[in-house]
């Protein structure tokens, strides 16, 4: 395993990320952020003044020692362009380097699009589309088509440095940013699916699910409507900036850079003329670390779920986990059993990230594992599923025991889930749980599943390489609640 640093001089901050990497897989283990005044020295004076330069280099000592604690080997360092402005931006290069020994650079166009790119399609999962990344001082608009990017442009306006040019109205904010559109002309194609990433994209979708009161508070896939935009624009238009710096949840607490970030997205919405933009929550960080582990054997698979289960259990789960044969077993069943259960099959995705998930709440504590489960599959991050389908996993999950279904806590997602998929969940529950008992001596005892319905029972016949008797036993302890959703008794031989 081997651990990397990414130091990020952008925003007005700067921001230490270290992740560790295993197997072409990575995970967060540490974020510091602190916030510096490198924006407004150069918007005002192309230049960084001293006590700036002094904050910057304080900063980085203390990041440097953290990064040495961590066992850190690899350090990528990367800074604005912006910065590239100041007119004595080499000597507060130099000046780093000579207290900290940490050598920045400047993400060129392509590699920003290269970094965009693989950080939006690890998060969201269309296999064709265009991107919208709104960073603090540019937006990039990138086509791209499977594992290729077909082409891209990049406007110089973003959150923090469109204020300064338009006299910091909405209205010329967002005719600014439109007119550069126009003049480069360059769209989507109509079928494509848009994904927004970027700080200002974040803040829209927080704002429009406090306005509806959106049950979830998950950022990531998101989908905001043109209509719900606009909804968003008018209700913070109408705020005097003391109620705005109440709004609570933003990405940050600046009035003005909300107001710039929506005015570009509105301009961005009206020159698409698109209905809706799926919110990721892609940074140029994660993009930066995808790549720099893809010699070590990362590649982007097709099945964008699979690949976020890899790299969750990468580093939490050993040679005896038993989650991959529980989903097989989990959708063996499924199938054996749909004359049963009567289920379509957009159900099978969140089936499949219940049974990879049946036991993530033993993390938590093993006692009422399956309660835990609930927030941690919700909370856990994996991509390529849907908040409905997350939010069904998660309940699925906690169903394995059947006593633990809570309908007052159903209740509070009525606005997204239905009476089918209260149904849905409970059966479910029981196959997930079913699963995991055949797979209870965490090795692979029992191989296929034939199913014969003989009046009111059904009878399993178990495929298996060794003895499976402890399986049995584990497997109808399912029985009881079987009997009670399933409306069969379960004999299992």
């Amino acid at each position: 395993m081997e651990k990397i640093a990414i130091i990020e001089l952008v925003d007005s901050v700067i921001r230490l990320s270290i992740f560790k990497t295993k197997n072409g897989h990575y995970s967060l283990v540490s974020r510091e952020e602190d916030a510096v005044s490198i924006f407004s020295d150069i918007a005002e004076e192309k230049l960084l003044r001293p006590k700036t330069i002094v904050d910057v280099v304080n900063i980085l000592k203390i990041y440097r020692n953290v990064i040495e604690e961590n066992g850190v080997k690899k350090i990528i360092a990367v800074a604005d362009n912006i910065i590239s402005k100041a007119r004595n931006q080499r000597g507060f290069f130099d000046e780093i380097f000579n207290n900290t020994g940490i050598n920045f650079c400047f993400l060129n166009e392509e590699e920003m699009v290269k970094n965009i790119y693989a950080s939006v399609t690890n998060s969201i999962d269309f296999s064709k589309g265009g991107i919208v990344f709104i960073g603090a001082n540019e937006t990039h608009l990138i086509k791209y088509n499977r594992r290729s990017t077909l082409g891209s442009i990049c406007i110089p306006y973003g959150y923090e440095n469109i204020i300064s040019e338009s006299s910091k109205t909405f209205a010329q904010m967002k005719d600014l940013f439109k007119a550069e559109l126009v003049a480069r002309d360059f769209k989507f194609d109509l079928d494509s699916a848009i994904v927004g990433a970027g700080k200002p994209f974040i803040n829209l979708g927080r704002v429009a699910k406090k306005i509806d009161k959106y049950p979830l508070d998950i950022d990531n896939n998101y989908d905001i409507t043109n209509q719900t935009q606009v909804s968003v624009v008018n209700f913070i238009n109408g705020l005097d900036l003391e109620r705005i710096k109440k709004v609570k949840g933003l990405v940050d607490d600046r009035t003005d850079t909300l107001f710039s970030g929506l005015a570009i997205i509105s301009a961005i919405f009206e020159f698409l003329g698109t209905e809706k933009i799926t919110i990721s929550t892609a940074n140029v960080c994660d993009g930066i670390v995808l790549n720099s582990i893809a010699s070590d054997g990362y590649d982007k698979m097709s099945d964008l779920l699979t690949n976020s289960f890899l790299n969750l259990y990468e580093f939490i789960k050993d040679d005896t986990s038993v989650n991959t044969r529980v989903v097989n077993m989990a959708g063996i069943l499924f199938k054996q059993l749909k004359v049963m259960h009567k289920l379509p099959r957009l159900y099978v995705k969140p089936l499949r990230v219940a049974a990879s998930m049946f036991d993530l709440g033993k993390s938590i504590n093993f006692n009422d594992y399956e309660k835990h489960g609930f927030y941690a599959i919700l909370n856990s991050g994996v991509c390529g599923v849907s908040q409905k389908d997350l939010l069904l996993a998660s309940f699925i999950c906690e169903c394995q025991i059947a006593d633990n279904f809570n309908l007052s806590k159903w209740m509070k997602y009525k606005e997204i889930l239905t009476d089918e998929d209260l149904d849905a969940v409970r059966k479910l529950g029981v196959i997930v749980r079913l699963a995991a008992a055949l797979n209870s001596s965490n090795k692979l005892v029992v191989t296929d599943i034939m199913c014969d319905i003989l009046g009111d029972s059904i009878i399993m016949k178990l495929v298996v390489n060794s003895d499976p008797t402890y399986e049995i036993m584990q497997g109808m302890k399912v029985a009881r609640d079987y009997r009670k959703f399933f409306k069969r008794n379960l004999q299992l031989i």
